[in-house]
């Protein structure tokens, strides 16, 4: 069953991105990731009040409160990523994430996965290269630096290694209290940190929320969904495993990005996406 959430998160994941980057176009990143977060505790108060509640202990609240700044960090990095630069350009590259928990996974939780064969990780930067091909002319180290002098796709990589850290501290909390009230309670917590920081840099913007409300309406009913089966499918299986899969919301994310918003190369950028996923099959199955 883990499978089956898995894909489900992977495609609230991009359908919550895309809505996120089009409401970026009408109002400030800082109000979006803060409604973003803000919109879905109505849905996460709900899952709380039907599930039963699970003993926690120390284990449950050190892991939760070492997480947090990490992903306040991960979150602020990942919606500028989103504004700055295409969707189809930025997130193909939390592809790396599994590579980053085969050693943080292991750190934290013990987990390893059977083989994980170099290949996929030839594969994933193969990935990350096809993704500004088109730059091969001016070089074969166009690419690469191209990476890194597209703001977005750097600061998603960061993210992508933070998340490796969250994801297993956040298996850590699941496996002391249980995974739909880890993902309530942590996301409920997390967008009611994430309220000075919005009130101290876009306390001038609080307007755009009422003229964006159907937006943020979307917005915290893919993200709460997004939430819960994550959770659920990370208390099923390995955690590289459950991100693995997750990250087949790279296609749906490209696809958003060539229908809703029109963007250029997105032969290269496909081709690169799929690179890259296959790169993180062959990591977790082999």
């Amino acid at each position: 069953m883990w499978l089956y959430y898995a894909f489900i998160t992977a495609f609230s994941q991009a359908t919550s991105d895309a809505i996120t980057k089009k409401t970026l176009q009408r109002a400030d990143e800082y109000i979006v990731a803060w409604l973003r977060l803000l919109s879905s505790v109505p849905y996460l108060l709900i899952a709380l009040f039907i599930i039963e509640m699970p003993e926690t202990d120390s284990t449950f609240w050190t892991a939760l409160i070492t997480a947090l700044p990490l992903e306040v960090t991960a979150f602020i990095l990942y919606i500028r990523a989103l504004k700055e630069s295409p969707l189809s350009l930025t997130i193909p590259f939390l592809a790396f994430t599994p590579v980053f928990l085969i050693f943080t996974s292991f750190l934290i939780l013990g987990e390893l996965p059977d083989k994980s064969g170099a290949a996929g990780v030839i594969l994933i930067t193969a990935g990350a290269y096809t993704l500004n091909l088109h730059m091969k002319k001016k070089g074969l180290l166009k690419p690469i630096k191209a990476i890194i002098k597209e703001r977005g796709s750097l600061m998603m990589l960061i993210v992508s290694f933070i998340y490796s850290i969250t994801s297993s501290l956040g298996k850590l909390a699941i496996l002391h209290s249980s995974p739909i009230f880890f993902g309530a309670v942590y996301f409920i917590i997390l967008a009611l940190a994430f309220t000075p920081i919005v009130m101290f840099k876009s306390r001038n913007n609080l307007g755009q929320i009422i003229k964006n409300y159907k937006f943020f309406g979307l917005l915290g009913f893919f993200h709460s969904i997004m939430i819960i089966t994550h959770m659920i499918a990370m208390s099923l299986t390995q955690v590289t495993y459950m991100i693995a899969v997750k990250r087949t919301s790279l296609l749906f994310s490209a696809g958003y990005g060539y229908f809703l918003f029109k963007e250029e190369k997105m032969r290269e950028r496909l081709l690169g996406s799929i690179l890259m996923i296959i790169g993180v099959v062959l990591i977790v199955v082999f």
